[in-house]
């Protein structure tokens, strides 16, 4: 069944009950703001290739006419909330089979969803209202379509006894300077998985997803934590999954508190101590409580899975990195986790440290898993002569999503031994 899962913040509640009428702005209006490196992709023919041939190439225009009904902030808003949410239900049921294609695009491309919220903020950026907008407003309506679109507000699961809960999450496409083809398999996953249940040796489980931006200043700003803080305390297991290695799973053993400096989709490089809130309480390390043993052991599907225990450490007392095959040391400074230095490794730090400092970490199997680089088929690698894509392609993410599945599987049963 088709539905729409939509959770007004406070503040929008309060907007819709007085039918939207927002109190004036605390600050002038301001001008709209330019498009982000992200959006500016957005005009390149193969976005635009990937939204026609999957119907969502509406998504943006639909979008615009029903914000330029709004007549006031609180309007916005509720437009915004509604809208961003609908797009992340149409990428779910698109995925799972419901509703129309909306063109050849396999249905278990992410990248229609990408694409086209990037067509919305881009929109929300430049508009210019008549009632005008603040800085503050404008980030607003941004903040509230990207929680919405991503899936983080339409976490819900059922209040069945003997349903047990799980968690998921995914990645946006990246690297797109370099190919800009690119579709994330652990965003695929997310898209494939959300609301499903699967049958586990210890009864039904039910799996709800949330897909996060490839981007240092949206984790900086505690986007993982919003999102995950309301659910750990009532999941059974959590996973973050993104995209690793070539021809591999990896289940990360350990995470390290560092960021190494690889751009993010905004072009913008960090390279610090990962940002957390209360830092003098902030560990160098944290670690997986995912059966790993047990997923390892398993049969899960065609890609090798291992159980992956190297770091990059500053030895304590040392000045050099050094490379871990067994894990760090006591007293060493993390320079990379088992799953690098980049937002891979830091959304699986700052899961595992959430779920330890809301003191889970020995009742709530958590970690991270990387799926296989999602290759195009042979003949289809170079991007500048390359098709968006191809059926080695398709069957390749097809073929990681049902891992992932398999792998939250047999996560479950290992658990509750």
């Amino acid at each position: 069944m088709t539905y729409l899962r939509v959770r007004l913040g406070a503040g929008a509640l309060g907007l819709a009950l007085v039918g939207g009428v927002a109190a004036a702005p605390t600050a002038s209006a301001t001008a709209a703001a330019p498009a982000t490196v992200e959006e500016q992709r957005l005009d390149q023919a193969t976005p635009q290739e990937i939204l026609r041939r999957s119907g969502f190439d509406t998504v943006a225009t639909g979008f615009t006419r029903a914000l330029e009904g709004a007549g006031s902030f609180g309007q916005a808003e509720r437009v915004v909330v509604r809208q961003g949410a609908r797009l992340w239900q149409r990428a779910v049921d698109r995925a799972q089979g419901r509703g129309p294609a909306g063109g050849d695009l396999s249905r278990d491309d992410d990248r229609p969803l990408y694409w086209a919220r990037l067509g919305m903020t881009r929109e929300v950026r430049q508009w210019e209202p008549e009632f005008g907008l603040t800085d503050a407003q404008r980030a607003s309506l941004l903040s509230a379509l990207e929680e919405n679109s991503r899936g983080e507000n339409a976490i819900s699961y059922p209040r069945a006894k003997g349903v047990k809960r799980i968690l998921l999450t995914g990645f946006d496409p990246f690297t797109l300077d370099r190919d800009v083809r690119i579709s994330n398999p652990s965003g695929a996953t997310a898209l494939a998985l959300d609301g499903t249940t699967i049958q586990t040796a210890d009864g039904p489980a039910r799996i709800e997803t949330a897909v996060f931006p490839v981007r240092w200043q949206d984790f900086a700003q505690g986007t993982v934590e919003r999102t995950l803080r309301r659910q750990l305390p009532r999941v059974d297991l959590f996973t973050t999954v993104s995209q690793g290695r070539v021809g591999r799973f990896d289940v990360e053993r350990t995470n390290g508190a560092w960021r190494g400096g690889f751009p993010d989709n905004e072009n913008v490089s960090r390279t610090e101590t990962i940002p957390v809130a209360d830092p003098a309480s902030q560990p160098q390390w944290t670690s997986t409580t995912l059966p790993y043993a047990q997923i390892v052991a398993a049969a899960t599907g065609r890609f090798p899975v291992y159980d992956h225990t190297s770091v990059t450490e500053i030895p304590a007392g040392g000045t050099d990195p050094v490379v871990r095959s067994d894990g760090p040391t006591p007293g060493s400074t993390a320079r990379a986790g088992g799953g690098g230095d980049y937002l891979s490794n830091e959304i699986a730090y700052r899961a595992t440290l959430l779920r330890d400092r809301l003191g889970l970490h020995d009742s709530l199997p958590g970690g991270h898993v990387h799926t296989p680089v999602l290759q195009f088929g042979t003949g289809n690698t170079d991007p500048a002569t390359g098709t968006v894509t191809d059926p080695e392609f398709v069957q390749n993410r097809l073929d990681i999503i049902a891992q992932v599945r398999a792998i939250v599987t047999v996560a479950v049963r290992g658990a509750g031994r």
